[in-house]
This record gives C-alpha cells, structure tokens and sequence, in this order.
C-alpha cells in the first residue's frame, strides 16, 4: 500500500511540475502574440505595401510597419485593444495534459493579462461588470477536437479585438442564392462596417447547414495560414473571386483608400439542408494576432512565430 501511495504521490508531483511547465508556457506565448505578429501575417503585409499604388495607402503600410517594429523593440502590445483570448485546441485522448486544460488555460491567461499586460476586455452581461482578469464566465472560450490515440497537444491562440468582430455576421438563405449571393452578404458586410475593423482584412466565411456551424467555419478559416487556399480546388477558385470582389471595394488599410482591401480570403464549408444554407463571415484585422503552439513527446514547436523561445 505504502508503495501505491508512494507512486500516486510522485505521479502528482510531476503532473504538478508538467502542469506549470504548460501554464508558463502558454502564458509567455499569449503575451508574445499580443506583441508581434505571426511570420506570414509580417510577410504579406510587406508584400502589399511594397506593391501599393496609393500614395496614402503606402504611408498608412509605413506607419503599420514602423508599429510593429516599435511594439516588439519595447516589448508592448501592437494594439491597445488586446482582445478577448481564444484557444483552439487539437489534442490527443492520450495527452496526460488533457484533463488539466480548462484551468490551466485560464490560469494562462491571467498570468498574460498582468504580465503583458493586455488590457482587461472581459466584461459580464448584464451588470457590464469588467472581470479585469480577461476570465470570467464563458472566457477564455476553448474548442476542443479530440483526436483518439494521439499525445500530441496542438493549440492555437487568437487575440481578437472588438473593431474585427463587428462586421460578423451569420444568416440563412436559400441554396439559390448561389455564390453571388455569398458573395454579396460578405461584400455588405465588409462595407458596412469594414473600417470598424482596421483593414486590410483577413476574412473567414463559412458555408454550412445551418448558422452556428457556419459561423464556426468561418473562425476556422480566418485563423487559416496566409497563403495556403481551400484544399477543394473549386473552393479556391471561389476564394480568389471574393478576394477580387472584395478588393474592388478599395476600402484600403485603415480606410484611407488603396489597391488592396483584404489580406487574405479564406472558405470553408460543409453539407447544407437542401431546402436552406446557413453563411457566416468573419473578419481579422490587419493586426492578426494568432499562433500556434504543438507539445509532444519531442518537446514544443511554435510554427507561426519564429522568433518564440519554447
């Protein structure tokens, strides 16, 4: 017995240790993604500045630019609006870390909130009482897929702020409306309030069967790699019709005008009811704060942010 309680003992004592090593970890990549963009995100806006046209557009790309080399030379966020934490998370049913994530995440996120800082946004309904943790009930928010078998932990952060989230949107329509009629509920959308939303844009839409799902894809597909289309080949010809859709609306970074108006269009869909469809979009600022992090047996990856010491 004394055996047994010798190795539960010991066994707690490194999922304690394995547990901290997580939050500190996870809590030092919140605060690095709140201060300097992904690699790919960086790439592309250097590419659209350098092919910019527009006098204004080219200075508001310099002012960007000039932003994110003075938020990582003073280890500052690069907007003052750090979001509300999101986490995607794709983990194994034999990861030992599964069972801890709900608090230890949340116990990430506080340890960022102070020691990035990002700016309290978590704020309840109805009192609009601010937490001033960036925790509170339903946040962080967490999706979890499961995948049998695996040890393997793939997480992804987003910080987004609350300028990118008011142009979503999510609506039913019929099947006939076709591509068009996507296109054009994104496009209104997008020009109703794109602006709000620190443009250019990253835009996820989701076509599915019914809105929730829809919406959903449409998350999934905005935090997509910059650069990499549909797997569907149909699909990615869509994505870059919408992307010329959209850009024709010549919104521009910060809505001073320009050759370009979205960074990036992405698209992901599932079976829809024959009778209605379910479509969402959502939008990225320029400042598209995601990463990722992958645990396994080998130790940590960070694949979006080069620069990230795991």
């Amino acid at each position: 017995m004394s055996f047994v309680n010798n190795f539960r003992a010991l066994y707690n004592i490194v999922m304690e240790w394995d547990r901290q090593k997580f939050i500190d970890t996870v809590a030092r990549f919140i605060d690095y993604t709140a201060k300097r963009l992904p690699d790919d995100v960086v790439a592309r806006l250097r590419e659209m500045a350098d092919r910019e046209t527009d006098e204004r557009a080219k200075v508001m790309y310099a002012c960007m630019l000039e932003d994110l080399a003075r938020a990582d030379a003073s280890s500052r966020p690069v907007c003052q609006d750090t979001g509300l934490v999101q986490f995607f998370v794709t983990v194994g049913s034999e990861c030992k870390l599964l069972p801890l994530l709900p608090s230890a995440l949340k116990e990430a996120v506080e340890i960022a909130t102070s020691t990035a800082p990002l700016r309290p946004n978590a704020v309840e309904f109805p009192s609009e009482n601010n937490t001033g943790t960036n925790t509170g009930k339903g946040v962080p928010f967490i999706e979890y897929d499961i995948v049998p078998g695996s040890d393997e932990l793939r997480l992804t952060v987003y910080l987004q702020g609350g300028g990118s989230a008011l142009p979503g949107r999510a609506a039913v329509f019929p099947p006939s409306v076709g591509f068009n009629g996507i296109a054009g509920f994104v496009a209104d959308a997008m020009v109703e309030k794109g602006i709000n939303a620190c443009p250019p844009l990253v835009v996820g839409v989701g076509v599915a069967g019914c809105m929730a799902t829809a919406a959903k894809l449409a998350k999934h597909a905005a935090l997509r790699k910059i650069g990499v289309p549909s797997p569907d080949a149909e699909i990615a010809v869509l994505e870059g019709k919408l992307k010329e859709v959209l850009d024709e609306i010549a919104i521009g970074p910060q809505g001073v005008g320009g050759t370009s108006s979205v960074i990036a269009v992405n698209i992901d869909t599932a079976c829809h009811h024959p009778s209605s469809m379910g479509v969402a979009v959502q939008f990225g600022c320029w400042a598209m704060r995601r990463g990722e992090l992958i645990f396994g047996t080998d130790g940590v990856v960070c694949p979006t942010h080069g620069g990230f010491e795991v």
